[in-house]
């Protein structure tokens, strides 16, 4: 956030015209027409002041965080969790390595159909937990959720809130080219997996010893609380594909969710507020992260240096061959990624400039989408400005520096496929 701030007085303040879209009804970037502004540097204090209101623009991500957070606190002080664990645990046997290819397979798929990532957040206890039964570290359950859903994301050929966007702001067809992107897929989720599934035979201890209440049954009101979980995930699925529902409304939702496991998990109304109140305890940490990694974005933007940054590591693009231009977006959206992980925000910035420049060299649009897709998406494993990302570390017990090593090697051959397929597009002529 300072090495942000410290920017604004070097870098040269600048912005470009912006426009509402029609279609999506976004305020996008009109090409060429970047000019310098005055410039407005943010001075030590002023950073600091950021980070409140980083943390009133992440809001409704971190009323999530606490909300889901005292939501699964108050299924765990039920043992419902623990129980439900031991007995998929029990059912499993001597199959328990299968839970890492069969959660990445799924959290793939939600990665690849609706951008799945923030959810997580609300697994996170549950998922560590399941590891561990099974035999399997805190990192291992990251990997196997986060990552995998990342990777799904990253190299998906319909997430709309990717892939979508960046299709509609390039006025290609919807779902075009999902061929080649599907072809993509499969290796990139393979290899991720492989990593996670070798990392966790690595690092595989003894399974945690079960309860004594373990005998592979669930009592019948665990098995209620349970069911009020799923129930409270399948709503929410059905809300957000039909009614379009954001972050306020799962946070409702988790909040209704934890009063009723409470009480059918037979906490009482006392119990079931406190249980709350120790879980909103506990992401803490989590919610100063969250608006912490958005005031960095807000130190940029107050500073008047993102569009800079953008305007900077594209105009050189411009004079570049074709193949080489088509890597070149790749490695300037890659950069961009950092400042600004939003994967909507960055379409908004940067498709609407790449798009003449590619038009003007003669590569396809399709191409565009793809440099904005693969390497961006490869990064965002990793990247610390992204407060999901440092909330579920968090909520996991996983240190930032722990997940590089673990994702840094399997992010640099992603990355090499990424730009492989680049190239192929280009060959080919990809439309």
């Amino acid at each position: 956030m300072l090495v942000a701030a410290s920017l604004s007085f070097v870098l040269p303040a600048g912005q470009y015209d912006r426009r509402r879209d029609p279609g999506t009804g976004r305020h996008v970037v009109v090409a060429g027409s970047y000019h310098r502004v005055p410039a407005t540097p943010v001075g030590p204090f002023q950073a600091f002041v950021a980070i409140p209101k980083g943390m009133t623009d992440a809001a409704s991500v971190i009323f999530l965080v606490f909300l889901v957070g005292g939501a699964f606190s108050v299924v765990e002080h039920t043992g419902a969790l623990r129980q439900g664990s031991e007995w998929l645990a029990a059912r499993l046997g001597h199959r328990r390595a299968l839970v890492v290819p069969i959660a990445c397979a799924a959290f793939a798929a939600g990665g690849a159909l609706e951008g799945m990532w923030e959810e997580i957040i609300a697994l996170t206890p549950v998922l560590v937990l399941l590891a561990r039964r099974v035999g399997f570290d805190a990192l291992t359950a990251v990997a196997m959720s986060l990552g995998a859903a990342g990777i799904g994301g990253a190299f998906s050929p319909v997430n709309p809130f990717s892939v979508g966007i960046a299709q509609t702001f390039a006025e290609l067809p919807l779902l075009s080219g999902g061929w080649f992107r599907m072809a993509v897929l499969m290796p990139a989720v393979s290899i991720w997996t492989w990593g996670t599934m070798r990392y966790a035979a690595r690092t595989r201890s003894a399974p945690a010893e079960p309860d004594a209440v373990s005998s592979g049954s669930i009592e019948g009101r665990h098995a209620a609380t349970l069911l009020a979980v799923v129930a409270g995930f399948a709503v929410y699925i059905v809300g957000t594909l039909r009614y379009g529902w954001g972050f306020d409304e799962m946070s409702a939702l988790f909040f209704i969710m934890g009063i009723a496991a409470g009480l059918m998990g037979g906490l009482g109304v006392a119990g079931t507020a406190g249980a709350f109140a120790a879980g909103f305890r506990s992401m803490a940490y989590a919610g100063m992260l969250i608006g912490v990694s958005r005031a960095i974005f807000v130190v940029l933007d107050q500073g008047k240096v993102v569009d800079t940054i953008i305007q900077a590591m594209l105009t050189p693009l411009a004079g570049l061959p074709s193949g080489v231009f088509a890597v070149g977006m790749t490695l300037v959206q890659t950069a961009v990624s950092v400042p600004v992980p939003s994967t909507s925000g960055r379409a908004v910035l940067t498709i609407p400039i790449l798009v003449p420049l590619s038009d003007l060299l003669g590569v396809s649009r399709q191409v565009t989408v793809l440099a904005y897709q693969y390497g961006p998406g490869v990064l965002g494993q990793m990247l610390p400005t992204d407060g999901s990302l440092m909330a579920i570390l968090a909520l996991a017990g996983v240190g930032y520096g722990q997940w590089v090593r673990f994702a840094a090697p399997l992010c640099a051959v992603l990355f090499v496929l990424g730009v492989a397929a680049i190239g192929v597009a280009v060959a080919i002529g990809l439309q």
